[in-house]
């Protein structure tokens, strides 16, 4: 047999191993929610559809503030989740492309000395005999001829787990870019109520000086000017109480960010942003969910899943693989490359599982669990995201009445207390009246606040829960 023979043989051999694999034809689950988004009082209020949803507006066109798209901009750069994620992409490529490799065979190079002394009592002549070879050559070593797809089914597995990875990578990305735009809101409304604390103190500190004038002056009682301290004093609190939690939200953006947040990037008052986004349609549930990355995710990990049942049931079949060496082989290393020193071997092996205890069985049934658990795992998801998506949409179709409810109650307490202060300085009322009308107006204006911020990131979680958008 000839050399040539050999490699052609070799050849034919690899070509038998074709693309098929014995994994089950894939089938994408029927999304277990319905058809439309939920319908009833709740959603009445909703806007008309937009031009495009809003997984195809990317961020930089979705957040129109500058100073949080620079923010956003710097947390893409430098969070740390963001970073793993990255990697973990670079270590499943890694990993697929092992799982590519063998399918091909791997060639190697060798050199081989052998030296060996043979006593006297074991040779022929009775005397010691050494010897000494040398040969060199290149050799394919355990080569499996994938006859019945199990390397392929592994490597499919292996992409998917790759794709998986990318799609985890693009969901950090989105819950990044929504966390950074809620620590920024966030942010601006504790400034705005620290503001406003300070500007209730100054009132309350001025209009106890009043009171303790008149005290002084015997037309107000000790009970008006103890009130009116109470008032300074709840003021305090509060100004130290936002104080801590400007302080908080700053660290948490320094940490979402993975670096300090420059200062001209921070927001001075919520009523500054609250046209930081834009407002997006979300289209039908099918055309959204199946399109978030998660999902995605969930259905990639289903398909390699559903790949590795191709491995398990390949195991019942003959395993066969290849080795081969072509070299030169001499007992002499001047001569080893000349003369009659041309050697090859070719040793093709077959093993076919006659009795494994059932383990082959088990493999099988483990594997075909696991895409069970993947199907179900990805059916959870979609209903996950299907109730993450109508939750938002229940709160942006009522939001804006809130909004207006709220700020006419804070209108008509600002008209109240004006009038119960005319009121207690012509003597008509207490200033136990003054006083309740002073906290109703506070709180009026710090919900007026708590509600426009509520509204903001109500938009920041429609970014997330509807897909993200496109990045550009």
């Amino acid at each position: 047999m000839s050399i040539f023979r050999v490699s052609l043989g070799f050849v034919a051999l690899a070509a038998l191993a074709g693309c098929a694999t014995m994994a089950p034809r894939y089938g994408q689950p029927a999304p277990p929610v319905p058809a439309a988004w939920p319908e009833g009082q709740a959603y009445q209020q909703l806007a008309a559809a937009a031009d495009k949803p809003l997984a195809d507006i990317s961020w930089q066109e979705f957040f129109v503030d500058e100073k949080l798209r620079g923010l956003i901009a710097l947390a893409l750069e430098n969070n740390r989740d963001l970073r793993v994620a990255a990697l973990n992409i670079e270590r499943s490529r890694a990993q697929y492309r092992i799982r590519r490799a063998d399918l091909f065979p791997k060639v190697d190079a060798n050199a081989n000395g052998n030296f060996a002394r043979v006593s006297g009592d074991l040779t022929r002549t009775g005397t010691a005999e050494t010897s000494d070879e040398y040969s060199v050559g290149l050799g394919v070593s355990a080569y499996e001829l994938d006859l019945f797809g199990r390397v392929r089914s592994l490597k499919d597995q292996a992409l998917e787990e790759y794709l998986a990875t990318e799609q985890a990578r693009r969901s950090v990305q989105i819950s990044l870019v929504a966390e950074v735009a809620a620590g920024y809101l966030t942010l601006a409304a504790d400034r705005e109520r620290l503001q406003l604390a300070r500007e209730t103190l100054e009132n309350q500190q001025a209009s106890y000086n009043l009171t303790r004038s008149r005290f002084e002056a015997g037309v107000s009682s000790a009970l008006d000017l103890h009130q009116a301290r109470t008032s300074v004093e709840a003021a305090r609190v509060d100004i130290a109480r936002f104080t801590t939690l400007v302080a908080q939200d700053i660290n948490l953006l320094n940490l979402v960010v993975g670096s300090p947040v420059p200062a001209e990037l921070l927001p001075a008052a919520l009523t500054e942003n609250l046209t930081a986004m834009k407002d997006a349609a979300p289209g039908l549930p099918s055309d959204v969910l199946l399109r978030r990355p998660d999902i995605l995710q969930a259905e990639n990990l289903l398909k390699g899943a559903n790949a590795n049942i191709g491995a398990a049931r390949a195991n019942f079949f003959p395993r066969i693989t290849l080795t081969s060496n072509v070299g030169f082989g001499s007992t002499d290393l001047a001569g080893l490359f000349s003369g009659d020193t041309f050697a090859w071997s070719f040793v093709p092996r077959v093993s076919l599982p006659i009795f494994t205890a059932g383990a082959n069985q088990a493999a099988l049934e483990a594997a075909e669990k696991d895409r069970d658990i993947a199907v179900a795992r990805y059916e959870k998801a979609i209903q996950t995201a299907f109730r993450e998506v109508a939750d938002a949409l229940a709160q942006r179709g009522t939001i804006d009445g809130q909004l207006a409810a709220q700020q006419s109650l804070t209108d008509a307490t600002a008209e109240s207390h004006k009038l119960s202060q005319a009121r207690y300085e012509k003597g008509v009322d207490s200033y136990l009246q003054v006083l309740d009308s002073q906290r109703a107006l506070y709180g009026a204006r710090q919900n007026l606040i708590g509600v426009r911020l509520v509204r903001l990131l109500n938009q920041a979680t429609l970014y997330k829960v509807l897909g993200g958008g496109a990045p550009q």
